[in-house]
C-alpha cells in the first residue's frame, strides 16, 4: 500500500504520546487522524475509515477494547494497541479480540512505524498473486480474494488469521515453531512469541471441530505446529485405536 494512500487513526488520550506517534507517522509519509477517546475514534472513523487504528488501551470511560470490538464490527480494520500495562492478560486479551500488535509503553516511535508497516503489508494482501486457491481438509482458500470457505460456510478470519492459514495450508505435512511462523507470518525479527500461540488458539476454534484435541493444527511438541491436510484418516484411526482398548 502507498503510504499517501494510506490513512492512520492514532487514538490516545495523553497529547503528548499522540502528537509524537502523529509526528513520526507524518514524517514517514501516512495520512494521520487524531482521537483523545473512543466516541470521538468512532466519529473520525465514521468520517473517514482508516487503513489502520492505533489504539491506546487504556481511555477515559470507553476503554480500547470496547473501541476494538466496535471498529471491528464496522468493518475489518487492523489494529495495532499501545498499552502501558506489563499484565500479558491484557495483551492476549486484545489479540483474543483481534488485534494486529501491540506495542507496549514506553515504545520506539520508530519501532511502531515499521509495525504499521508490517501490519499494512500484510493486510494489503503481500502473498496475493503469489499462488492459486489452496484446498485441503475441506477449506478452499482464496490469497487472491482473501476468502476461506469450509462447505457453504465462509470463514471469518482476521486478517492475521488469514495469513496463518494461507501459510499452513501452502507446507502441509511441514513443522514451523513459533520463531519462523513470526518471521513468515508476521515478518519479525523479534516480538512477544505468545502472540503466535493466541493466534494459533484463535484459528483452531475457527477451523477445528474440536479445538480441545485439534486435528488440522497439530502441536509438535518441543518443536512447534503443524498442519495436517488429511486429518480425517487421523482421526479414523485414532477412533480404531481408541475402540479397540
Amino acid at each position: 500500500m502507498d503510504k499517501q494512500q494510506a490513512r492512520i487513526l492514532v487514538v490516545d488520550d495523553d497529547p503528548t504520546v499522540s502528537e509524537v506517534i502523529a509526528e513520526y507517522l507524518g514524517g514517514s509519509g501516512y495520512t494521520v487522524d487524531r482521537a483523545a477517546d473512543g466516541p470521538a475514534a468512532l466519529e473520525r472513523a465514521a468520517d473517514a475509515w482508516p487503513d489502520l487504528a492505533v489504539l491506546d488501551l487504556m481511555l477515559p470511560g470507553m476503554d480500547g477494547f470496547a473501541v476494538l470490538a466496535a471498529l471491528r464490527s464496522r468493518g475489518p480494520l487492523p489494529v495495532i494497541m499501545l498499552t502501558a500495562r506489563g499484565d500479558e492478560d491484557d495483551r492476549i486479551a486484545g489479540l483474543e479480540l483481534g488485534a494486529d500488535d501491540y506495542v507496549t509503553k514506553p515504545f520506539s516511535p520508530r519501532e511502531l512505524v515499521l509495525r504499521v508497516e508490517s501490519v499494512l503489508r500484510r493486510a494489503g494482501g503481500e502473498t496475493r498473486g503469489r499462488t492459486g486457491v489452496l484446498h485441503a481438509a475441506g477449506i478452499r482458500l482464496d490469497p487472491a480474494a482473501r476468502r476461506a470457505v469450509r462447505g457453504d460456510t465462509e470463514l471469518a478470519l482476521t486478517q492475521r488469521e488469514f495469513d496463518l492459514l494461507a501459510h499452513f495450508m501452502a507446507h502441509p505435512g511441514e513443522v514451523y515453531g513459533r520463531e519462523e511462523l513470526m518471521r513468515q507470518v508476521w515478518g519479525w525479527d523479534f516480538g512477544d512469541l505468545s502472540t503466535v500461540t493466541v493466534h494459533i488458539r484463535r484459528l483452531r476454534a475457527k477451523i477445528e471441530r474440536d479445538p480441545a484435541q485439534p486435528l488440522l493444527i497439530t502441536t509438535v511438541w518441543g518443536v512447534g505446529y503443524r498442519f495436517d491436510a488429511e486429518p480425517d484418516q487421523q482421526a479414523r484411526q485414532t477412533g480404531a485405536t481408541e475402540a479397540g482398548r
